[in-house]
């Protein structure tokens, strides 16, 4: 497989700014803290995670109202209230689905639940809840939850949980949760093709591991396979495609170092264990991702877009097929781009902690077209 490694170097030479003065950011609620998650329903309106724990309602003139019945969530560090995404067959059945901490202050992990919205006048509330997956609550600081939700063309849920700070523990150990990526059935079931159904002792909703803590993960529309990227400790932040039973090599490979710069490893190779698409030596701290396909910028057709938290921008990725053909910098001096998300309207929306969600309107569009 084809490589590109984004040094200090050779990422400023791919990242120039071609498409920055094309767009402008327009607020839709800046109150967010932590816009963990950005989803939209198909009235337009956006459903919206604040990873402090609470879920919001956002119409499309602009109204904001908080959504109850949200189930115990732990609020600490960076666990909270996580992703929130719909079932592709929304309009039929009315799913929503969210990732969130769960168990306690001392001891917790990510859970996926699903509920349906309920109207009561001018309330808005969770019903009809279901917890589809709750994974071991390990006695861990409150790192590396993950948890990006996607659903691929089969309707099969896929969702990411980070390797909780255990690294030496959890991402290579298929009887534990944490450092995986999942797969289930739309109601929670294990599908009967799963790597490790036939496993003895393994968690059966295990689709990949070797992962430290993804935290962006997307349907190619191109070639319909999952993509995710996963933050590396300093340097080695991954982009992969995840296939079927396959270990993605954290802890035994890495691009990275400890963050105190000594190594926790001397291999970037090794077999049984894939190589990313690329990687990005300084670390970017990607979070979200988005395949752009919306006729409305048509000039990022075929693009992946990318936040970074650590650069405060947002990263346009030209592709060709599965590999990596270069990299801009789409927006720059943002903040801590959290989310993105492509709406059924055709917009993108940009979630950036501490400024609240935006759409991203381009400059020169048409009256015609908003």
């Amino acid at each position: 497989m084809f490589r590109v490694l984004i040094s200090a170097v050779t990422y400023l030479a791919l990242s120039l700014p071609l498409h920055a003065a094309n767009y402008e950011l327009e607020p839709i609620n800046e109150q967010i803290t932590i816009p963990w998650g950005i989803t939209q329903l198909p009235d337009n309106a956006l459903l919206i995670t604040d990873r402090q724990g609470a879920l919001y309602h956002v119409d499309a003139k602009g109204k904001s109202t908080s959504v109850s019945g949200l189930p115990n969530i732990v609020v600490q560090r960076q666990g909270g209230l996580l992703d929130v995404v719909l079932h592709p067959q929304y309009a039929q059945n009315g799913w929503v689905y969210i990732s969130y901490s769960a168990g306690t202050e001392d001891a917790s992990n990510t859970a996926i639940m699903r509920a349906k919205l309920k109207l009561q006048g001018d309330a808005l509330s969770l019903s009809q809840t279901q917890i589809l997956y709750m994974a071991d609550a390990y006695a861990s600081g409150a790192v590396h939850y993950g948890s990006r939700i996607a659903f691929d063309k089969q309707g099969y849920l896929y969702f990411s949980i980070g390797d909780r700070g255990q690294r030496d523990v959890n991402p290579q150990d298929i009887s534990r949760d944490s450092g995986k990526i999942y797969r289930l059935n739309d109601d929670g079931t294990v599908p009967a093709d799963n790597p490790f159904v036939d496993t003895k002792g393994a968690k059966t909703a295990i689709y990949s591991y070797g992962h430290r803590n993804p935290q962006g993960m997307a349907l190619n529309p191109h070639t319909q396979a999952i993509w995710a990227h996963e933050h590396g400790p300093k340097g080695g932040d991954e982009l992969n495609i995840i296939k079927k039973g396959t270990n993605y090599g954290w802890p035994v490979i890495s691009y990275g170092v400890n963050y105190s710069g000594t190594s926790f490893t001397d291999l970037t190779e090794k077999d049984g264990m894939a190589q990313p698409i690329t990687y990005w030596v300084p670390s970017i701290a990607p979070s979200a991702m988005v395949f752009v396909t919306s006729e409305r910028y048509p000039e990022l057709a075929n693009q992946l877009l990318i936040g970074s938290l650590k650069f405060a921008k947002l990263i346009s990725v030209s592709l060709d097929g599965d590999n990596i053909a270069s990299q801009q910098d789409l927006m720059q001096n943002l903040g801590r781009v959290r989310s993105l998300h492509q709406g059924q309207d055709g917009y993108l929306y940009i979630g950036i902690d501490g400024r609240g969600v935006f759409k991203i309107q381009p400059q020169a569009a048409s009256p015609n077209s908003r």
